[in-house]
């Protein structure tokens, strides 16, 4: 006889990450960040691009892996494709754009795709990278979408600079639980919702996000 295990009121634990990009190079921020995601505990640092810069330094994704913290990251148009690949190995950190992952004991799946400046002219294949990906991740509990540049008819295109059209397509026909952009420092802090999908825009200030 199989005995089926009670679930009932029982609640998987928060998954807990902590969102920045915008860096530019800015050590001093990513050493301050570093410190909060190790007294917030949380499980993942997730950034979005424009991690290298104005600023350079070989110590921009130090501070994180120093406090045992996992990061992962899309490159913004700051970071080319060997860039990417050059933070990735020397880190020891995983490129979203390369790939779906998936976290917390296989409940989070996130997804996204990288620089405005390789894609915002091809819509078409920023739509279908995020579809194929989130097809990998779709029947699990949570869902996370990453893009450095935000999407199109959300906030922070007050700066005058349009979104993209691709992206802006997967969140409304794919609903993740949270999307994550940078790019418009300025927009920093935003927040909306679209249908069932949390918007953030997030920079190097950072921000805490519980699933």
């Amino acid at each position: 006889m199989v005995t089926k295990k009670k679930t009932s009121g029982l609640k998987s634990k928060k998954f807990k990450i902590l969102a920045a990009g915008d860096f530019h190079g800015d050590s001093k921020a990513t050493k301050k960040l570093a410190e909060k995601a190790k007294k917030e505990n949380v499980d993942l640092v997730v950034l979005t691009g424009d991690i290298t810069g104005l600023v350079e330094t070989d110590n921009i994704i130090k501070p994180f892996i120093d406090n045992g913290k996992r990061v992962v990251f899309v490159p913004g148009n700051w970071e080319d494709e060997h860039t990417a690949s050059f933070l990735s190995k020397l880190y020891g950190v995983k490129n979203v754009e390369d790939n779906y992952l998936v976290y917390g004991d296989g409940r989070v799946g996130i997804f996204g795709v990288g620089s405005a400046g390789r894609l915002e002219l091809q819509e078409g294949k920023t739509f279908k990278k995020l579809k194929k990906d989130f097809q990998k991740v779709k029947d699990l509990e949570k869902k996370i979408m990453i893009s450095h540049i935000h999407a199109k008819g959300t906030k922070s295109e007050f700066s005058g600079f349009e979104g993209s059209s691709g992206v802006r397509k997967a969140i409304d026909e794919f609903q993740p639980d949270v999307f994550l952009s940078g790019h418009i420092h300025e927009g920093e802090g935003l927040k909306e919702t679209i249908g069932r999908t949390k918007v953030y825009n997030v920079g190097k200030k950072g921000r805490i996000i519980e699933l």
